[in-house]
């Protein structure tokens, strides 16, 4: 990996405009490693209108969607793109998951960070027309299925299909995992009646919720979300309980953030981390962070880094209990 540390390259005079030691000569692609429609492709999309909004790059930004594989596509794509700084990346925890789950030559190290820009909740969902009032009833009633109920995530070996294995152990029971290929798939899915519940994202559900198709059970948080403007049924984020507080002891968050490939120069990182750290301080961003009911967490340099290695060693236990590591 280049560099972990940082030190912003810049020329800065009284009240002007900082002038970098390097700025992009063509296209910047965001290439995110899902489907259209989730939470990192609505993330990369609102990070592109705000940056062409404010004129904070002179370059256009595109996004680029590599779904296959689990998101390994976009990772590889990013990995063979050493040394290209006009590329970048829309990342998860399955920065760390991927790579474990398979055996493909992937590692977070490879890349350069930028900036974590949030972290993010998972909700039980369920379908607006189910009996399901609680956590608990929704846990009753997986005990009593046969078969058992379908439980839809995103994508195989990665954070829904964690939080559901999670459940089970949680809860002593077993549910049909059905992996999409975001989470609009699986909030699609839910709606529609073909699946029973999902963990998407708030964002990923939102729509359906306002809409009157899906309702949260839970979120899979110790505390309950702190956005209190109302959303849908006259209730907030804020009023979703906390699936612990439900007698579900399940909790999970996770990073959203964005690298760069490999073997940049400093200077070339430094740019992105203004770049993203002016979009951050947004009122557009705020905007969205409170939409998709995100946990604001910006961090840069060593404290991003910080962050990713205690993440991946979290990761690491979370994927060997539940049998989900590549053999």
């Amino acid at each position: 990996m280049k560099t972990h540390g940082l030190a912003i390259t810049a020329i800065v005079l009284a009240g002007a405009t900082p002038v970098f030691a390097w700025e992009p000569t063509k296209a910047i692609e965001i290439v995110v490693p899902f489907s259209a429609g989730g939470a990192s492709d609505q993330m990369a999309r609102t990070m592109q209108g705000i940056i062409q909004k404010n004129n904070f790059s002179s370059q256009p930004i595109i996004v680029v969607n590599k779904p296959a594989a689990g998101g390994a596509e976009g990772m590889l794509e990013i990995q063979k793109s050493a040394g290209d700084p006009h590329k970048l990346i829309t990342t998860s925890s399955g920065i760390f998951m991927t790579p474990m789950a398979t055996k493909l030559p992937l590692n977070w190290q490879d890349y350069t960070p930028v900036a974590m820009m949030a972290q993010d909740s998972f909700v039980l969902w369920v379908n607006a027309k189910a009996p399901y009032k609680t956590a608990q009833d929704f846990i009753a009633a997986a005990k009593a299925a046969t078969p058992p109920l379908k439980m839809g995530g995103t994508s195989s070996k990665r954070e829904d299909n964690l939080i559901v294995f999670g459940m089970e152990q949680a809860a002593g029971t077993k549910f049909a995992y059905i992996p999409h290929t975001s989470g609009g798939q699986a909030s699609t899915q839910l709606s529609g009646g073909h699946i029973e519940a999902s963990t998407n994202n708030p964002a990923e559900d939102v729509a359906n919720w306002r809409g009157g198709a899906t309702r949260p059970l839970c979120v899979f948080s110790e505390k309950p979300m702190s956005y209190n403007a109302p959303v849908a049924d006259g209730k907030s984020w804020a009023d979703i309980p906390t699936c612990p507080s439900q007698g579900l002891n399940v909790t999970y968050e996770m990073l959203r953030g964005m690298f760069m490939p490999g073997k940049v120069t400093k200077e070339q990182q430094a740019y992105y981390v203004e770049l993203f750290r002016k979009v951050s301080e947004t009122q557009e961003w705020k905007d969205y962070l409170a939409r998709s009911a995100l946990v604001p967490d910006y961090r840069h340099g060593d404290a991003f880094v910080q962050f990713l290695k205690a993440d991946e060693a979290k990761h690491a236990k979370l994927m060997t209990d539940a049998g989900f590591m590549a053999k």
